[in-house]
């Protein structure tokens, strides 16, 4: 059983340019992710916006969304706005390879710093973010709505890509 733990392999995943026509798919992800749900039609807007840079992950060979990162990029700065995996996907490493990919594509895209806003609750997620190389910079109280009618802290945080 031991053993098990290091010969069972996981699945391969690859990240691809989130296109429009996976908006739906997208928003029932982020539904699933955050209290705050960003529907398709709001989801199809922000990829059609020419700033926005948006990657999808996927599974081997499959075309089904597991998960989506989607950023803004101005100048040399980007940020990203969300960043979401499909509860059963997660801890098999898709949001690592998603996020990997995600910031070399808004390297590419020029990008040398990259900003986001996390739920200090969110461990799993701060420690993704954390093991690549995002640090705190801030603090913003009362941000985020919770699906109980109360709102946690969301921490802002800073990536160098030079």
């Amino acid at each position: 059983m031991f053993r098990d733990l290091f010969t069972t392999r996981r699945p391969a995943f690859h990240v691809a340019t989130l296109s429009s026509d996976l908006a739906s798919a997208a928003a029932d992800i982020h539904a699933a992710s955050f209290a705050r749900k960003w529907g398709t039609l709001e989801l199809e807007r922000m990829l059609a916006t020419d700033t926005n840079l948006a990657d999808g992950v996927f599974a081997g060979a499959e075309t089904a969304l597991l998960g989506f990162a989607l950023s803004r990029l101005v100048k040399d700065e980007a940020e990203i706005l969300t960043l979401a995996v499909d509860p059963a996907t997660r801890s098999q490493g898709a949001g690592r390879v998603l996020l990997a990919a995600h910031i070399d594509n808004l390297a590419r895209a020029g990008a040398r710093t990259v900003f986001l806003e996390v739920d200090e609750g969110n461990a799993p997620a701060l420690a993704l973010y954390r093991r690549a190389g995002f640090a705190e910079i801030g603090r913003r109280p009362g941000y985020y709505p919770k699906p109980d009618g109360t709102t946690a802290t969301a921490l802002t945080m800073r990536a160098s890509l030079d």
